[in-house]
């Protein structure tokens, strides 16, 4: 029986993931959908790709696409503070949600929130990574957007999320001896930026740190509930039980 044609479906390479990017959302994006996944694409391809060894081919779709990761772009979810989060497509693949109003309800950019949740998937698509750090028994979740939160850069005029280089996670590296993030605002292993902040794991408890009181305060604030560090608590007691 001869095979039906998938011309018109994106091919899935098993090597570089496809990510699904498609909108859901009532609410304006503040950008044109098809120029933001162009830029995404070209944030990968330009500059997080080089730097961390992790390309991706996005394509725009109506849903999930078999085999394939997804980022959606819905409007709100239940706590109007919380812009986007880490889950799982219906395969139980990756899967980044932004919440379109959320987002602009709180004056951030759709394309930053979208970018941070890209490049975290890329780096940690099951948000089961840690690394060792300064502090004696610490485990800092291996997240590269949060240090430098609420910085970017513009691709194509688009604003995309600034993100840390694998040498933030390397402690030996003394200060301003390497690049620590993409725009070169940190100058040593495990600093934070003003907006940024740092979550870890000490006698099997989660703790945060902040890069400023303001920034806690806005932090403290959110409904944390089905953000990546929620999520690394349940892929963590899920191990505990094994």
């Amino acid at each position: 029986m001869p095979r039906k044609s998938s011309k018109h479906l994106p091919s899935i390479d098993l090597h570089v993931p496809t990510i699904a990017c498609f909108n859901q959302a009532e609410t304006p994006l503040g950008v044109d959908f098809d120029a933001l996944v162009a830029a995404m694409q070209k944030f990968v391809d330009e500059h997080f790709a080089p730097v961390w060894g992790t390309p991706a081919k996005l394509v725009k779709s109506k849903g999930f696409l078999k085999g394939a990761w997804a980022i959606a772009f819905l409007d709100k979810t239940r706590d109007a503070s919380m812009e986007g989060y880490h889950d799982v497509t219906p395969e139980g693949l990756p899967m980044s949600k932004v919440f379109v109003k959320n987002v602009l309800d709180q004056k951030d950019k759709v394309s930053v929130a979208a970018s941070h949740e890209l490049a975290e998937m890329l780096i940690d698509p099951n948000a089961n990574l840690y690394s060792t750090g300064p502090k004696k028994n610490h485990l800092y979740d291996y997240e590269v957007a949060d240090p430098v939160e609420e910085l970017f850069f513009e691709v194509d005029g688009i604003p995309m999320t600034n993100f840390v280089y694998p040498a933030y996670f390397e402690s030996f590296h003394k200060k301003g001896s390497a690049r620590f993030d993409h725009m070169g605002t940190l100058d040593r292993p495990f600093s934070l930026h003003l907006g940024g902040y740092q979550s870890y794991w000490v006698n099997g408890k989660e703790k945060t740190e902040w890069g400023s009181k303001p920034k806690r305060a806005r932090f403290e604030k959110e409904d944390r509930r089905g953000h990546r560090s929620s999520f690394r608590h349940k892929t963590k007691r899920k191990v505990s039980k094994d």
